[in-house]
């Protein structure tokens, strides 16, 4: 069993950064991990990836160059640095774990996920 715990969340101003973590119980080597967003009243959405192997990241466009996704295998934790925030990166932030060692893009692809944490950012 895998448990997914997020951390970081909270209010910000435009412009403001904040860096969450994801810190995983069980077997995450091997497999890639992404983060997911909700918006208020929007479906959940890809934010960024990152796979088990050298490793690769991928972001949706709305977040490159402003966040980074890092993982620390030793630690068993992801982290999501996330810098020049706007108002529309405010949403409820998903940890989750990919079925494979890929990092994917879409919900499907993942089968653990976190509870989620709150990130708002005020204008």
């Amino acid at each position: 069993q895998v448990q997914l715990v997020e951390s970081g969340g909270g209010l910000v101003q435009a412009g403001g950064s904040l860096r969450l973590s994801c810190a995983a119980s069980g077997r995450t080597s091997g497999y890639g991990m992404g983060w997911f967003r909700q918006p208020p009243g929007k479906e959940r959405e890809f934010v960024a990836a990152v796979s088990w192997t050298f490793p690769i990241t991928n972001y949706a466009d709305s977040v490159k160059g402003r966040f980074t996704i890092s993982r620390d295998n030793a630690k068993n934790t992801v982290d999501l640095q996330m810098n020049s925030l706007k108002p529309e990166d405010t949403a409820v932030y998903y940890c989750a774990r990919a079925r494979g060692s890929q990092g994917q893009r879409i919900v499907d692809g993942y089968n653990y996920w976190g509870q989620g944490t709150q990130v708002t950012v005020s204008s």
